[in-house]
């Protein structure tokens, strides 16, 4: 079972990953960027925060500097005294900003969870840390209670229970520190392997804890010359050799090989040779043609990820991968291996459709560059911005490399036609056109399948790029529509994959949701383009319109907060404050359309009051004018309840929570016969600068307590504004109800606004 999205966990460098290019079960010259279309301007970015381009060894240096000053790096940072640092990956502005990042051991066991990055001026001062974990780190014992073999055991049935075939534990299960759900735990971490069940290899890694026996989480690792190809024309590739005797080795771009696997599934097969150094045919017959595609789409992303963000090679050492093709036997997926570091491509089925085609190739590569930097681990949202990362690549390497027999669109996969009708993979503009992918993000979107939960942020990139609305692209018509129906202009493609690749690179971690992608994305923006800058916003409104988080004022604009979906009962008053800003000085008046009969709305302070009269659900529409008359809105249901039915029982009373202090309550008395139902709503209102500090229960008057909400370190977004479900059937309804709400964590703060109770 999947768990929820904001506890996940975190894959460190030693760990291999695997990523296929389509859901499991699914079976069936140099380049330029575009520019900008007439009519539209995008800003330049800061010169200064572009990153540098470092050669292989300019990085090794800064990684062996980075390396011999650890100890001290973690004294600065205070980490515990069995807290040591293990430096992953450096990257380095133009300005001078160094950007490294660290994993964490703890008394000599990696910490999975606990990465972090420390960004430094060029002159070697502190700017700022951006840590997955905030606390010290501490554990009661090392010493295991449960033996390997239990662990090991039960990872293997995780495996089985997923449909593994030939399961078999990879390697003996190794002791770590497990702290991605916020609480440090000593656990065990076993990869089990074998096949999934469309025939990708299997790596499923589980984590058990190691005091209890209890599995913690679990993942997927597998992350699914002259040459005639078969979807990019006659193209040039790099090969080696004289006649007779020419490979497929391009030693340009760190000596990446292209093998044939002539349909086996393990170890590299044969390396391509020619006699004359033209390769293929541009038909799936001739085995060579797959090589060229496979070569061809390595060496853009090469190229791509070179020339644009100054990265050499996958893990910007220099050192080229390797492509697989002819994978299994009508094996109609392609995948990314981070423990062989290569890409491996199936023939499609019937063998007639390799899947070599140029943006998967940067798709696949681009897991790689996931895999050397933030690591986003292949589950819950950080899955779906894993998946989402190498769409956007695979698409900006499309795009790149300016081919005309396969021109760059906003289409995944377009060119393998798996499904045989002409349709992609996946759609960028509007994801739910593939009929699973998800346009915009919901609290659940992290229980989707990597594949779907990774249509956000591909949603974001598109209109970050291209801005929502009706408009034809390179030939493509695109339509792409927004959560609160608001326009959104974007900021232009290339700008948009650097802000995507400084805050990959520079801000993201293994366990980053949507809310901090979001946090991570504006980083990078604020680098590149100002805070509070016309491109900052549109990417804070771009994320909004994709329903992560808020817009912010642009230009004096109105900003209303959506107090969320409403319910009362006849006969019983009612009371809602509308809460607006603007970037314009002056008075805000407050105007309201569909509000339920014996409502109305104080033009002047936002009140909405009244006393319900009628029962049944009205649409309500809030519009809020400035002083310069710009305008803002927010719409929300209010459903009325008849009297003597759904009662409401509410506290508005404020509450202040004490900063990783004791837990404090708020009460409601309830004067109702019966039980409670097994439906009973718990709608909260907490202001807090970070939720994932809270933990939230109901309390029954019986003293019994229903988990309503967990802590979790990585959920930074503001504010726990949602109504939850409790079967409280077994509860007396008559007494005082408590909501009860601690913060465990330090450093931000806030309060219950209020909290009601529908029966």
């Amino acid at each position: 079972m999947r768990r929820t999205p904001h506890g996940r966990a975190v894959a460190t460098g030693a760990l291999v990953a695997v990523t296929a290019m389509l859901a499991v079960g699914v079976q069936a010259g140099t380049g330029t960027a575009a520019a900008p279309r007439p009519g539209s301007t995008h800003a330049t970015p800061d010169p200064g925060a572009l990153p540098a381009k470092l050669s292989p060894s300019q990085r090794a240096e800064l990684i062996r500097a980075a390396g011999a000053t650890t100890a001290e790096t973690a004294r600065q940072l205070k980490l515990g005294a069995k807290e040591k640092l293990v430096v992953k990956d450096v990257s380095k502005d133009v300005d001078g900003t160094v950007h490294t990042r660290y994993e964490r051991t703890y008394d000599g066991l990696p910490v999975l969870g606990g990465d972090l990055v420390v960004h430094e001026s060029k002159g070697g001062t502190l700017k700022g840390v951006t840590k997955a974990v905030r606390s010290q780190l501490k554990v009661a014992s090392t010493t295991a209670k449960v033996k390997p073999a239990t662990a090991e055991a039960k990872a293997v049935k995780a495996a089985q229970a997923r449909g593994s075939e030939k399961t078999e534990a990879a390697k003996a299960p190794r002791k770590v520190v497990w702290v991605a759900d916020g609480k440090p735990l000593l656990a065990y971490e076993t990869v089990v392997g074998g096949l999934q069940d469309d025939g990708t290899p299997s790596q499923l890694h589980v984590i058990t804890d190691a005091t209890t026996g209890a599995k913690i989480f679990e993942y997927q690792g597998i992350k699914t010359g002259i040459g005639n190809s078969e979807y990019s024309g006659k193209v040039t590739i790099g090969t080696s050799g004289s006649a007779p005797n020419f490979s497929m080795t391009d030693a340009t771009r760190g000596n990446h090989k292209t093998y044939d696997l002539k349909h086996g599934s393990s170890g590299t097969g044969s390396l391509f040779t020619d006699a004359d150094d033209t390769w293929g045919d541009g038909t799936p017959q001739n085995t060579q043609t797959a090589g060229v595609d496979a070569a061809y789409g390595a060496q853009e992303t090469w190229d791509y990820y070179k020339n644009v963000h100054g990265r050499s090679g996958i893990k910007g050492d220099g050192v080229g991968a390797y492509s697989r093709v002819h994978y299994g036997n009508s094996y109609v997926n392609a995948f990314w291996d981070d423990g062989c570091f290569c890409m491996t491509y199936g023939d499609g089925s019937g063998n007639a459709a390799p899947l070599t085609a140029i943006d998967v190739a940067g798709h696949e590569m681009s897991h790689g560059v996931t895999a050397a930097t933030a690591n986003l681990t292949y589950s819950g949202e950080s899955g779906g911005l894993n998946e989402a990362t190498s769409d956007i690549f695979g698409t900006a390497v499309e795009f790149y490399a300016n081919n005309t027999s396969d021109p760059g669109d906003y289409l995944i996969g377009e060119k393998i036609d798996i499904n045989g009708d002409g349709t992609p993979l996946r759609y960028m503009d509007k994801p739910s056109k593939d009929g699973a992918s998800a346009d915009y993000w919901s609290s659940g979107v992290g229980n989707k399948d990597v594949h779907y939960s990774s249509g956000v942020a591909n949603h974001f990139f598109y209109l970050l790029s291209e801005g929502s609305g009706p408009k034809d692209i390179g030939g493509v018509h695109y339509d792409s529509p927004t959560s609160d129906n608001l326009p959104v202009p974007g900021i232009g493609r290339a700008n948009a994959e650097k802000v995507w690749f400084k805050a990959l690179s520079q801000y993201m971690s293994a366990n980053t949701n949507y809310a901090a992608a979001r946090t991570a994305t504006l980083k990078a923006a604020a680098d590149l383009f100002g805070e509070g800058s016309a491109s900052y916003n549109t990417v804070a409104n771009t994320w909004a319109a994709v329903n992560v988080g808020s817009r912010v004022p642009d230009g004096g604009g109105v900003t209303v907060t959506n107090p969320g979906n409403q319910s009362g009962t006849v006969g019983q008053a009612a009371s809602l404050q509308i809460k607006a800003t603007s970037g314009t000085a002056g008075a805000l008046s407050y105007a309201a359309t569909g509000l339920p009969a014996g409502l109305s709305l104080n033009a002047t302070t936002g009140l909405i009051s009244g006393t319900p009269t009628t029962a049944g659900t009205s649409n309500v529409t809030v519009t809020v004018t400035d002083a310069a008359k710009k305008t803002g809105t927010a719409a929300f249901t209010w459903t009325v309840n008849p009297a003597g039915g759904g009662n409401v029982f509410e506290n508005a009373a404020d509450v202040q929570i004490p900063d990783a202090g004791s837990a404090v309550t708020s009460p409601i008395n309830v004067g109702r016969t019966g039980n409670a139902p097994s439906t009973l709503k718990v709608g909260v209102d907490i202001v807090h600068t970070y939720r994932g500090d809270l933990v939230v229960d109901l309390i029954a008057p019986d003293g019994t307590a229903y988990r309503l909400k967990n802590a979790s370190a990585f959920d930074s977004a503001a504010d726990v504004k949602t109504t939850y479900t409790v079967n409280a059937s077994s509860e007396k309804a008559s007494g005082t109800w408590k909501l009860r709400v601690q913060d465990v964590y330090s450093q931000d703060t806030g309060y219950i606004n209020g909290w009601k109770l529908t029966f």
